[in-house]
């Protein structure tokens, strides 16, 4: 005690975290224990709900999860669920989820089934490979950080996209890894099958993996554009142009002059490597 992390929805802050509360306040209070709050970290997750009402075994009506895995697996089940949409929100269920998480890990199934086979390869400063890390990097903070699951799923399959793209990149192997290691969590029985492919053992046993710093610096970042708030592009832009260089590389797109149409800019708001904001009258 305290405990380090507690998760329940909105009925346990009203009821069981209450009761855990105050029972510890009083044991406080007699000094028999030295602290005053039993957990550390309350995290208050949302509910699933379907046609508008919440998933539970007292409503019935609903697809049991046994029936998902019976049809699509236990990880395809998990990562739908997880995937919906931030754990701290209320998500609608849809059948059609499961079907698509099935599809990606077959997707995952492949391409590392053909990296598998290649030998091998060194260090590599790719982009594959600086894509990784930058996997690891923002999947590790939703995780920790933001407590979010389907934001690294969603990394994960971008990831793996990338490296559908260059399966012969001399970073395949390391993204391939990465893959499987961070999907592990949500698909533990794909995950370790895909591990041994690829010439490891008990992945549940290796440590969490770390971003190489060399490899999160970006030569170029995604510069947003907006004419009066709303977005009109997204380009690609160096790392190291200054305010007045990015306001004219936004003027020049020509999505962005198509919206002007030769109206005078009253103002530009530019937020450094995000967005440059064109007001217009």
């Amino acid at each position: 005690m305290p405990v380090d992390h507690y998760t329940g929805g909105i009925d346990h802050s009203t009821v069981h975290l209450i009761y855990a509360r105050y029972f510890l306040k009083v044991l406080n209070d007699l000094n028999l224990i030295g602290h005053r709050e039993p957990f550390k970290r309350f995290f208050g997750n949302g509910f699933v709900t379907q046609g508008g009402a919440k998933i539970s075994k007292r409503v019935g009506g609903a697809a049991t999860p046994d029936e998902l895995v019976e049809r699509f697996g236990a990880d395809a089940t998990r990562l739908s669920i997880l995937f919906i949409g931030p754990a701290d929100q209320d998500m609608e269920w849809t059948p059609s989820g499961v079907e698509g998480m099935q599809r990606f890990l077959r997707r995952l199934w492949r391409v590392v089934g053909e990296v598998a086979e290649l030998p091998a390869g060194g260090a590599s400063e790719s982009a594959l490979a600086r894509k990784a890390h930058r996997t690891i990097e923002r999947a590790t903070d939703d995780l920790g950080r933001r407590q979010q699951f389907n934001t690294p799923i969603s990394a994960v399959m971008e990831l793996v996209n990338e490296l559908v793209r260059a399966p012969g990149d001399p970073a395949a192997r390391l993204a391939a890894e990465t893959a499987v290691s961070l999907i592990q969590p949500y698909a533990p029985h794909v995950a370790e099958e895909l591990w041994e492919r690829l010439g490891h053992e008990r992945l549940w046993e290796q440590p969490w993996p770390q971003p190489d710093p060399a490899l999160l610096e970006e030569d170029t970042f995604e510069l947003v554009v907006q004419v009066n708030g709303k977005v009109r592009d997204r380009i690609q832009v160096p790392s190291d142009l200054r305010e007045e260089e990015l306001v004219a590389r936004a003027k020049e797109s020509p999505k962005v002059q198509a919206q002007l149409n030769g109206a005078e800019i009253r103002q530009t708001i530019v937020v450094p490597r995000k967005l440059v904001n064109l007001v217009v009258g």
